[in-house]
């Protein structure tokens, strides 16, 4: 079977849940659905659909929730990452929906960390995640998944009118970036471009909602 990739969802860091939800709802004039807890990672989320398999994840760190033995997913153990969530959340990356992970993260010239396995609630998948927990290249290069099974969460969500019209990144390390990009085919997903010379990186997405056309970054 001829391995695929593309685009499954966006991951929004939060302060807390409470927090991400009020900044969506201010946003894009909708509240996201509850999702669960990550009790592996030490995180939970809520949920926004997309499209008919996308989503835009909210998430943070579970202050219910045991600490992980390992550090979590996302940069969220990061001061540089978890500072500026506390004044407001961010756009931290992407994840790239494959079927054939394995596959998927050999093919790729940059390395994506190593496979996981994932459970919450009904939900099992696989993803790609860093020993270190950084986020690749500031979170333009994404992270691999791969779901168990023929479910998917956004299937499970009710339509909002929410729906993913374009993501594009700032970075100057497109020579490192982009062969990765293409290594997954998922090149033409995102628009990437150099930043200034004294500009920093930058991931945005544009979301169509009720509200129009509306841009969420990573700064």
């Amino acid at each position: 079977m001829t391995m695929t990739c593309e685009l499954d969802h966006l991951v929004l860091g939060a302060h807390t849940l409470e927090q991400g939800a009020a900044f969506i709802e201010s946003m894009l004039g909708v509240q996201p659905q509850p999702g669960g807890a990550h009790a592996a990672m030490g995180t939970h989320n809520l949920l926004l659909r997309l499209g008919a398999r996308a989503y835009l994840e909210i998430i943070a760190i579970n202050p219910d929730g045991a600490a992980p033995a390992r550090l979590r997913w996302f940069g969220l153990d990061n001061e540089q990452t978890r500072r500026p969530l506390r004044e407001e959340p961010r756009l931290l990356t992407w994840v790239v929906r494959t079927s054939d992970i394995e596959s998927a993260a050999r093919s790729c010239p940059v390395p994506l960390g190593r496979i996981h396995r994932m459970t919450r609630g009904a939900f099992s998948w696989r993803i790609t995640i860093p020993d270190d927990g950084a986020l690749i290249f500031d979170g333009i290069t994404p992270a691999l998944i791969q779901w168990d099974g023929n479910t998917h969460p956004a299937e499970k969500l009710e339509e909002r009118g929410c729906e993913l019209v374009g993501l594009a990144g700032l970075h100057p390390a497109l020579s490192s970036i982009t062969p990765a990009l293409e290594a997954l085919g998922v090149d033409a997903v995102i628009n990437l471009h150099e930043p200034p010379l004294d500009g920093a990186s930058r991931l945005t997405a544009n979301i169509r909602c009720p509200r129009g056309v509306v841009t969420i970054t990573s700064s």
